[in-house]
C-alpha cells in the first residue's frame, strides 16, 4: 500500500535504467497560492542488489555532499551498479539555495524534524516523506554532512553508538571504508530529531560524515567526499571493484560525553590554540574568548574537558556565549 503523505513524485522507484526527476513537495505562499516546491532526485536501478540512499544538503550551508552527489547523478549508469541508487544532492533545497543551516521557509532545522507529520511545514513534510517513503526502499542510508559556515572538521565517517550490535558493526566496517584516517563516534548534544537516528531506528546501515566544513568545498575535501561516496557504494557491493584503501591506519574516536563538545564561555572573538588533529591534554587552555568592546578585559579561556584529538574547532572568530568552538575525541576500542 502507496504511504499517505503529501509530496508526489514523477519518479519510479521500481523502474529499471536512469531517471532524473522531482519531488514534489506544496507550498502555499504570499505570491502562489498552487505552488510547489521541486526537490531533484536521480535514480539508478539494474538487477538484484542492495539500495543506497545517499543524501546531501541536510543543512544548506554544507556543500561538500551535494557537489559530490550532483557530479555522480551526471555520471553514473545503470552498467556501472547492481541494485539501486537514489541520490538526492539537496534534499532541503530552500536552505542549499539560501546557503543557510536552517530552512528560510519555516526556519526549521531539517536534523531536527524527524519523523516528520502529514500535516507539517515545509521541512517536516520532507522529513515525513523520507520516513515513510525512501527509508522502506533503502537498505543503506548515506547522509552526507559538513562543518557549514560555523565549524571546521577533519574529515571524516562519523556513527551512533547504536544498541544493536550487529547493527553497529556493519555502520563501522562501512565507515571505516569511508577511506580517512579517523572515524567518529558522536553523541546528540542539541537535540532530537536527526535523520540519521530515523534511519538507524528502522534498521538500516547508515553512514554519515562530516566533510570539512568553513562553507566551501576545498579540492582536497570533495577528492576525499567523492573517492568516500564510491568506496562506500563498492563496500555494500552497489558498485563493482574494491574499496580504495585509507591512506594510514584507521583510528576510532569518540566524543560521546557532553563535556567533550566545548562550548564558548562568553560572547566575542575565540583564539584556537591548536590546530586541527593535534593532541590536546586534560587540563590544556585550547583557546581563548576576546572582548573587542573591552580589550582591557583578560580574554576568557576555555579548557579542555579531556585529553584526545581536537577533531574539530569553531570556524569563524565571532562567538556568541554556548557556540561550539572545540571537540575534542579520544581514541577508544570497539
Amino acid at each position: 500500500m502507496t504511504p499517505k503523505t503529501q509530496i508526489i513524485t514523477d519518479i519510479d522507484y521500481d523502474r529499471p535504467g536512469k531517471q532524473q526527476g522531482t519531488i514534489r513537495i506544496p507550498y502555499s505562499h504570499n505570491l502562489a497560492g498552487w505552488a510547489n516546491i521541486l526537490i531533484p532526485i536521480t535514480v539508478v536501478s539494474n538487477g538484484a542488489g542492495p539500495t543506497v540512499l545517499a543524501l546531501g544538503g541536510n543543512h544548506g550551508d554544507e556543500y561538500e555532499g551535494p557537489v559530490a552527489l550532483m557530479k555522480l547523478a551526471r555520471a553514473i549508469q545503470p552498467c556501472d551498479i547492481t541494485g539501486r541508487l537514489i541520490l538526492i544532492p539537496a534534499l532541503n533545497l530552500p536552505a542549499v539555495m539560501a546557503g543557510t543551516r536552517l530552512s528560510p521557509i519555516d526556519g526549521v532545522n531539517l536534523n531536527r524534524a524527524f519523523p516528520g507529520k502529514y500535516t507539517d511545514t515545509v521541512t517536516g513534510l520532507i522529513a515525513h516523506y523520507l520516513t515513510n517513503v525512501l527509508f522502506p526502499l533503502a537498505d543503506v542510508v548515506m547522509d552526507l554532512h559538513g562543518g557549514g559556515r560555523s565549524m571546521d572538521f577533519i574529515p571524516c565517517a562519523h556513527l551512533h553508538r547504536v544498541s544493536d550490535e550487529a547493527q553497529f558493526q556493519k555502520m563501522l566496517a562501512a565507515a571505516k571504508c569511508w577511506g580517512q584516517p579517523y572515524v567518529l563516534i558522536y553523541a546528540d548534544i542539541a537535540g532530537e530529531g536527526l535523520l540519521p537516528v530515523q534511519a538507524e531506528n528502522m534498521g538500516k546501515l547508515v553512514v554519515t560524515t562530516e566533510m570539512g566544513g568553513a562553507g566551501q568545498c576545498s579540492p582536497t575535501v570533495m577528492r576525499i567526499t567523492e573517492q568516500g561516496v564510491r568506496n562506500v557504494l563498492s563496500h555494500v557491493g552497489l558498485l563493482s571493484g574494491k574499496p580504495a584503501p585509507p591512506p594510514q591506519e584507521v583510528t576510532v574516536v569518540a566524543a560521546t560525553r557532553r563535556e567533550d563538545y566545548h562550548l564558548s564561555p562568553a560572547a566575542g572573538i575565540y583564539e584556537s590554540f591548536f590546530d586541527l588533529g593535534e593532541t590536546v591534554e586534560q587540563g590544556q587552555q585550547i583557546g581563548q574568548v576576546h572582548f573587542p568592546d573591552r580589550f582591557d578585559w583578560a580574554p576568557e579561556p576555555v579548557i579542555a574537558s579531556g585529553s584526545g584529538i581536537l577533531i574539530c574547532r569553531r570556524f569563524p572568530g565571532g562567538t556568541s556565549r554556548g557556540d561550539c568552538v572545540a571537540v575534542i575525541a579520544r581514541p577508544v576500542e570497539v
